[in-house]
């Protein structure tokens, strides 16, 4: 089982940058894919990126392609979420999952964060 922290959400300007961390305790960390979600208020949660246990697999919707970055390090169980050139419609909460399961890693991870937001003022 993992448990998994995520921090680093706050208050930003348009153009401006964050990190995300997931920070993971449990066991085997290193062995889970970890996805990053986000639920924006009143729409659903959408899937934003997902880095492979390994860290050489990784996975980006076409919206934050080039301006989001997710890497990990597993000597500290922490996987993030480098966010650049924010923008208002990135305002959300931001979740980070894990799950031994790439092809789910996208779709239903089965451990979840409880989630940190993001505010992009314009």
């Amino acid at each position: 089982q993992v448990q998994l922290a995520e921090s680093g959400g706050g208050l930003v300007q348009t153009g401006d940058s964050l990190r995300l961390s997931c920070a993971a305790s449990g066991s085997s960390f290193s062995d889970y894919n970890v996805g990053w979600f986000r639920q924006a208020p009143g729409k659903e949660r959408e899937f934003v990126a997902a880095v492979s246990w390994s860290g050489d697999g990784t996975r980006y919707i076409d919206s934050v392609q080039g301006r989001f970055t997710v890497f990990r390090n597993n000597a500290k169980n922490t996987v993030y979420l480098q966010m650049n050139n924010l923008q208002p419609e990135d305002t959300a909460v931001y979740y980070c999952a894990a799950d031994l399961n790439w092809g789910r890693i996208m779709i239903n991870p089965i451990y979840w964060g409880q989630g940190t937001l993001v505010t992009v003022s314009s």
